[in-house]
């Protein structure tokens, strides 16, 4: 399934960045590029808000919400300014509590990438 709307990688990738495979919706690798190719927001914690809000709103098309996240993996190029990321996950997940996986990564597609993360939901 395309994002709405979609990344500017997906068709140049042949890739979907939802899946609903059974019981289980996973949105991958979302950054927190924008259509035209943007990096929106400069920090950690500016890039994880985007992209949360973007994971957000894919779940939605599926009528889903963050209380139905059973696990996130974060890819950071930062390792060090984990807490950045740490804080907008937990302002989003801080009740809600699903597995948690924050890896640093070597660098992403675009240098300008700080953060990505892939997300699984229960339906």
């Amino acid at each position: 399934m395309a994002g709405d709307p979609p990344s500017p990688y997906e068709g140049l990738f042949g890739f979907s960045r939802v899946a609903v495979v059974g019981e289980f919706v996973i949105v991958g690798g979302a950054t927190s590029v924008d259509p035209s190719g943007v990096v929106l927001g400069t920090t950690p914690y500016e890039q994880t808000r985007e992209i949360l809000r973007k994971v957000g709103h894919e779940l939605s098309r599926v009528g889903l919400g963050f209380d139905r996240v059973v696990q996130t993996r974060i890819y950071v190029t930062d390792i060090s300014r984990y807490q950045e990321v740490g804080r907008a996950h937990a302002e989003v997940f801080g009740d809600i509590r699903p597995l948690m996986t924050m890896v640093g990564v070597a660098g992403l597609v675009d240098p300008r990438m700080l953060v990505e993360i892939e997300t699984v939901a229960a339906r």
